[in-house]
């Protein structure tokens, strides 16, 4: 029924929430039983359904060898040809066209089958087989009545992990009452993060899931579902009744990072992306990002040849007319905003893209209230709508250094992964690192440094990202002191750059923060609002 639908992947996604609840009860039959394997293929089956098939068709040519991908092709012209026949009253026998269209699909997808199953035919026995020795999975799936976690490692069977009724109505609760205060009270809700994170692993009983982990795996792979994409999982606390009480990420060396599915997952391992000395950077477009151009600055020196956009350079133009085509990371600097009613309006804010005064609004939705009393021209913006159409085929790693644009459409029932980070993993990213809320941009600028400085030493994106977020949760008064010194003249020029009557409040703010013992940015809030999406 997917491949008979021409009008476009909004069609697909209706149908695909249509279809939803037939998924969830064929999980639950799966179950009932036993057979685990079939649950998470099914699972599987419902998830990123539309984003799985389109990075399937753009990255074909290196997927498929040349002469495969040449018959996909022909198969593909072919059966668009016959359906549009078909569709507009043209075929002289529509019966018989239809079934010698149906006999091209089964050869077509036999033939696309024995090199990647995907969608309807993805098995999971052929994804089992990639994984490494030392990885483990978690891949949870809500269902009206519990909570599911499959527990995926290289040797043993699959295991799931289902919760009781009412912890899935807590969950429901939990969710209701943290998204109500991130919007609406936002000050509760930065206070009481840490807090609520506890909540939060209770109910989805995390340590009783990891007991299902081998000892000989340290590197963690979290698959969320649904709205638990909007949270910080590899922050979850773990051991809450010990003196010595860690987080998800302390006990995986190897590094946690985030997938959308793991169809996604086995199409971004086929991506080569060996160099890593080109960068593409979006610096402090709106020029009101104090500590960006130090971050920026300080992260450019780690590579080789660097394009930098700075401040009013930095345009969706001058984007445009830049070749991403060639560069190894691109790290965006700046504004985001998600918009939770039109995801496809999500966007970076650039250069030129602020609009005096309140325009009036006319058909598309043009424009973008960020924040009260601002307003920008979305088509000055890189909108996630723009992004879908990007190519980054060289590119290891997309920074989205900026607020929400982690965020996904939760509300989709599709099962689909709408947001910022699916765009740039369509554009050919093999890892995107987004933010899950409206981040501090004195700790990210630290953050950050530190990220790329862990780079240089490894080259294991989720890694390089949980070293810097747990050296910035530890970091001591003192040693933030001596940072200060080290950068004081990068510093000294931010503070000179500010408009003179906004620099007490913000020198006030650096005040507070070294005042702050033992360790200024302990608070999840500071460090564990990133995270990395892909391999």
């Amino acid at each position: 029924m997917r491949e008979e639908i021409l009008s476009g992947e909004e069609s697909k996604r209706k149908q695909a929430e249509y279809f939803n609840q037939f998924y969830s009860c064929m999980v639950g039959l799966c179950l009932e039983l036993n057979n685990t394997t079939q649950a998470i293929e099914y699972v599987e089956r419902s998830k990123t359904r539309n984003l799985v098939e389109q990075i399937l068709e753009r990255d074909s040519k290196t997927i498929f060898p040349s002469d495969v991908f040449t018959r996909l092709e022909t198969y593909r012209d072919e059966i668009a040809a016959g359906q549009y026949q078909i569709q507009n009253g043209k075929a002289e026998n529509p019966k018989a066209l239809a079934k010698h269209l149906q006999e091209l699909r089964q050869q077509r997808n036999k033939l696309q089958d024995d090199y990647l199953r995907v969608g309807y035919g993805f098995k999971f026995d052929s994804f089992h087989a990639t994984l490494d020795e030392r990885t483990a999975i978690i891949e949870w799936y809500i269902v009206d009545d519990k909570i599911l976690a499959f527990v995926i490692t290289q040797k043993g069977e699959v295991t799931v992990w289902q919760s009781q009724s009412e912890d899935r109505e807590a969950l429901e609760n939990w969710v209701n009452q943290y998204l109500q205060n991130y919007y609406n009270q936002n000050d509760r809700w930065h206070n009481s993060l840490g807090e609520e994170l506890k909540k939060l692993a209770s109910i989805l009983h995390i340590e009783e899931i990891l007991k299902q982990i081998p000892n000989t795996c340290d590197k963690l792979i979290l698959i969320p579902h649904r709205f638990l994409h909007l949270f910080p999982l590899h922050a979850l606390p773990v051991n809450q009744n010990s003196d010595n009480s860690l987080c998800l990420l302390d006990l995986f060396p190897g590094g946690v990072s985030n997938a959308p599915s793991c169809q996604l997952l086995q199409q971004i391992q086929k991506r080569d992306r060996p160099d890593f000395q080109f960068i593409f950077a979006i610096q402090n477009p709106t020029e009101d990002l104090n500590y960006t151009n130090l971050e920026v600055q300080v992260i450019q020196s780690y590579f080789n040849n660097s394009n930098v956009l700075k401040k009013s350079a930095a345009t969706l133009t001058a984007i445009n007319n830049s070749d991403l085509n060639t560069y190894h990371c691109t790290h965006f600097s700046c504004h985001g905003y998600f918009n939770l009613t039109n995801p496809g309006k999500s966007a970076l804010i650039l250069a030129n893209a602020p609009v005096a005064g309140t325009p009036t609004k006319t058909d598309g939705e043009p424009y973008l209230n960020v924040r009260a009393g601002e307003t920008h021209d979305l088509e000055k913006c890189l909108t996630l709508d723009k992004i879908f159409a990007l190519k980054l085929e060289k590119c290891r790693l997309v920074t989205l250094s900026a607020c929400e644009t982690g965020l996904i459409d939760f509300k989709n029932t599709s099962d689909e992964y709408i947001g910022l980070p699916s765009g740039f993993l369509l554009a050919g990213s093999k890892a995107v690192v987004s933010s899950l809320w409206t981040v501090s941009d004195l700790s990210t600028a630290f953050l950050m440094m530190k990220f790329y400085e862990n780079l240089q030493k490894r080259n294991n994106v989720s890694l390089a990202l949980n070293q810097a977020q747990q050296w910035l949760r530890n970091l001591t008064t003192e040693e933030f002191e001596a940072l200060l010194v080290k950068y004081q003249p990068q510093i000294e020029e931010i503070f000179a750059q500010i408009p003179e009557e906004k620099r007490p409040v913000e020198r006030a703010i650096l005040k507070r923060t070294r005042k702050r013992k033992p360790h200024p940015f302990a608070k999840p809030f500071y460090w564990a609002g990133f995270t990395a999406t892909g391999l």
